[in-house]
């Protein structure tokens, strides 16, 4: 009895289902392609969705501050911050040390920026990170006219390499999220986030530094988002100007199929892993099925109503 209401509570969860959806397009890509793209498409849904899944942990940690807050600054901030470690190491092994610790400068810049626009200039988030954005762009576009520098070689291989055939990056990547799982349902800060969603007056009433707390979080979506580009930029071979675009409607995307609430007050993480590889695997089974990119936006944006739409039931009252 307690076993089946354990599996019944465990199955409740919305974020189980984008793993079950995940494994679903695997399989009907597999199949389709009679077991040929069977391991290869494991290996690069776990790869790209690293990246999509470390930019959505930031996003997810702004969307739970409640509704309003979003991050649109991070395709942007992905491009600077790899420009200029691309640009600082110079292929050059040795300065890793140097252009790791620059991409992460860069995503803290960018989010105090935002936060001080949000803030210091009372401008609502989603036009201030949506302001900001042009702003990168512009340093971006200077930084990386006529760049045509390769990464190090040994960075360059990094995401791709792997331990007992898992891609090493994933493996990173579901340490942070097992980490920032940690930090969001047992840390004082976490719970201070979910609270400020839930009702800002009342957190600060409870004593809860609202402002700081808000702060950190757009300063952590842009560190993740940072060290993202600065691996992605790696893995592609430098750092072109367009490779951040994907990310604005996947980091949000992930997000909310990931069983984050937009209307602030319940964060989630485990689902984002779930939904990054659901939104790799449906792009992947779509084009093996030789669907154009226009309706792969149009179901990855329908997917996204239907799942607000189905949270809003499920909290709305009897």
């Amino acid at each position: 009895m307690s076993v089946s209401l354990s599996l019944r509570r465990f199955l409740a969860k919305p974020w189980i289902w984008a793993y079950v959806a995940a494994v679903g397009a695997w399989l009907a890509t597999v199949i389709f392609t009679s077991g040929q793209a069977a391991t290869g498409l494991a290996t690069a849904a776990l790869i790209f969705a690293s990246f999509s899944t470390m930019v959505a942990i930031g996003q997810m940690f702004v969307i739970t501050l409640g509704p309003g807050n979003v991050d649109l600054s991070i395709p942007t901030t992905m491009v600077l911050s790899g420009t200029i470690a691309i640009k600082t190491m110079d292929g050059d092994p040795a300065m890793i040390p140097v252009g790791l610790p620059l991409a992460v400068i860069v995503g803290i810049g960018v989010g105090s920026f935002n936060y001080g626009l949000i803030r210091g200039l009372n401008i609502p988030p989603i036009i201030a990170t949506l302001s900001s954005q042009f702003v990168i762009w512009s340093i971006a576009i200077v930084w990386n006219r006529g760049l045509r520098i390769k990464p190090p070689e040994i960075l360059g291989d990094f995401p791709s390499s792997d331990i007992l055939g898992f891609p090493v990056i994933a493996i990173l990547v579901i340490a942070l999220a097992a980490v920032m799982h940690v930090v969001l349902t047992r840390t004082v800060y976490g719970r201070s986030v979910t609270a400020i969603g839930q009702s800002q007056r009342a957190a600060r009433l409870s004593g809860v530094k609202v402002e700081r707390v808000r702060m950190t979080a757009y300063v952590a979506s842009a560190v993740f988002a940072a060290l993202a580009g600065f691996l992605l930029a790696s893995f592609s071979g430098g750092a072109a100007l367009n490779m951040g675009q994907p990310y604005l409607l996947t980091s949000i995307a992930v997000v909310v199929i990931g069983g984050t609430s937009v209307a602030g007050g319940d964060g989630n993480v485990p689902g984002l892993w779930g939904a990054a590889l659901f939104l790799f695997l449906l792009s992947a089974m779509l084009n093996t099925f030789g669907v154009g990119e226009g309706v792969k936006q149009i179901l990855t944006g329908a997917i996204v109503i239907l799942v607000i739409v189905l949270a809003s039931f499920r909290r709305a009252p009897d």
